[in-house]
């Protein structure tokens, strides 16, 4: 499946398609729903980080069950801006997610993302466990806002 820059991937989806932004961490992967007009991104789960070959599939049944036609995966840049390890483990996953599953792909910068919806959480006096459970799905959706947010229509 092609790899996009975020412009292109939103301009070459079919009409009321959704966008599924990916948070991939190290043990589970936060997922977000973009809605039909590509404007709001909400939370949607997690899945655990497993074998490819499951993540796919698992990924390939929500994207089929919510009418998704791109896959955004965050992309852990350094501070700096520079492509670190974390950054090029994040676009293998994702390249290679996006051909299993047989959807375009798009990156985004995600830096601070799970810190930006840890501390809401906490101002929002969510309990750890909660938070624990919350924070992967709510930073793919935080990823997946800016990356809508930037590429919208004026």
């Amino acid at each position: 499946m092609p790899i996009f820059n975020m412009a292109d991937l939103r301009a070459a989806l079919p009409r009321h398609a959704r966008l599924i932004g990916i948070d991939p961490g190290t043990r589970t992967i936060g997922l977000a729903l973009s809605d039909v007009l590509l404007m709001l991104a909400t939370p949607y789960g997690s899945l655990p980080r497993g074998k490819m070959g499951r993540t796919a599939a698992d990924l390939a049944a929500i994207a089929r069950k919510e009418g998704v036609g791109g896959l955004v995966v965050g992309l852990p840049l350094s501070m700096d801006g520079s492509f670190g390890p974390a950054a090029q483990a994040a676009k293998d996953f994702g390249r290679d997610l996006a051909h299993a599953a047989g959807l375009p792909v798009a990156f985004w910068d995600e830096r601070l993302s799970s810190a930006a919806v840890n501390r809401a959480m906490i101002e929002a006096d969510v309990t750890r466990a909660k938070r624990a459970k919350a924070v992967d799905a709510a930073a793919a959706a935080y990823m997946l806002q800016a990356a809508l947010d930037a590429t919208a229509r004026p």
